[in-house]
């Protein structure tokens, strides 16, 4: 599968010529199945840039993981940039993560990324739907989002909302296992609570709920304190630790609220919902913009456009590229590519 993963990225590379290429982590894919697309990429002049989200994990995980795959090495000679989904001032991995300087040098902090609030309207049509008894009753929204972990947390939430004073809708995610979304969809049915186990763009519900229950994903906390939606978080923390370090340092900006794992129980989500309810949406969105930089997408968009209008280095091959084949999960040749800069039309 990964050398047919590869074959159809090169494939793509010199059938479209790109004059820029975006990879999300990991740099060279997560079998390595990127590095003949790079090549191909080289070859035609055009230039890698590589994307991260603001927190990876732990530093020492980070390092021994970097470490191992020779990232820093691949980075620096692969990419052209480094993009950065967040804000330095909030949490710098430069520092954090002790990046050598070949890296520091390509990076780029855009903000963070999150979605214009224009398809909210058609989110309050679809909540229409939804059969709650009291249209005067705050309404609280669950989801875990891919849904691949995180059942837990709403089969707690369902337990919350039976005994609760505000209405609530659950979605398990579209990576839910079968058993894990049939148990919630019971547990949901039982308590009164409203149940989806996928919803296209959920995040243009999130500014029309009254509260949101989540883990801790980069997407999700986003396009919530964006909006200034009150939320409770109650993040992963294994086999990595990003969510609650992100958890951690929003909660500590004071917009969302969170709570551990370890602490969750039907009661006390109840109570952090209850004490969600009594913020205030616009007090919340001022705070997280103040402390927030959410122009990420403007700007990486206008960091991919800058590399694109460059005259563009076309590598000559040498007869290294000749006599080794490019194969999924090849070893990276440790020699210096020929560089002439050429203009393109």
């Amino acid at each position: 599968v990964s050398r047919l993963r590869s074959d159809l990225l090169a494939a793509a590379v010199k059938s479209f010529e790109p004059d820029v290429l975006l990879v999300d982590k990991p740099p060279l894919g997560v079998h390595g199945e990127l590095e003949c697309a790079l090549d191909a990429l080289a070859e035609v002049g055009g230039r890698a840039v590589v994307g991260l989200r603001d927190i990876l994990d732990e530093p020492e995980a980070v390092a021994a993981e970097w470490a191992s795959h020779r990232i820093p090495e691949v980075i620096a000679e692969r990419f052209d940039r480094v993009l950065v989904y967040g804000d330095a001032a909030v949490f710098d991995p430069i520092l954090e993560y002790g990046l050598p300087r070949s890296v520091a040098a390509r990076t780029h902090f855009c903000g963070y990324v999150s979605t214009p609030e224009t398809g909210d309207h058609t989110a309050l049509q679809a909540l229409r739907g939804f059969p709650f008894g009291t249209p005067s009753r705050p309404l609280v929204l669950a989801t875990a989002g891919g849904g691949e972990d995180g059942v837990g947390l709403l089969e707690a939430f369902v337990e919350a909302a039976a005994e609760a004073d505000w209405d609530a809708i659950v979605v398990a995610g579209p990576q839910a296992a079968n058993g894990d979304a049939g148990s919630v969809r019971r547990r949901a049915a039982a308590s009164g609570t409203a149940f989806r186990s996928f919803v296209p763009q959920l995040a243009g519900w999130f500014g029309v709920v009254d509260a949101l229950v989540c883990m801790g994903g980069y997407n999700t906390l986003v396009e919530a304190v964006s909006r200034g939606t009150p939320t409770v978080c109650v993040p992963r923390v294994s086999p990595r630790r990003e969510q609650a370090i992100r958890a951690d340092i929003f909660g500590r900006l004071g917009v969302i609220r969170t709570l551990h794992p370890d602490s969750l129980s039907p009661a006390r989500l109840r109570t952090e919902v209850d004490l969600a309810l009594t913020e205030r949406r616009d007090e919340l969105a001022g705070r997280a913009h103040r402390a927030l930089d959410f122009g990420g997408a403007h700007r990486a968009a206008r960091n991919l456009l800058e590399l694109a209008q460059m005259p563009v280095a076309v590598r000559v091959p040498s007869p290294a590229d000749v006599s080794l084949p490019c194969a999924a999960g090849a070893r990276l040749s440790a020699r210096t590519p020929s560089l002439s800069a050429v203009g393109r039309t």
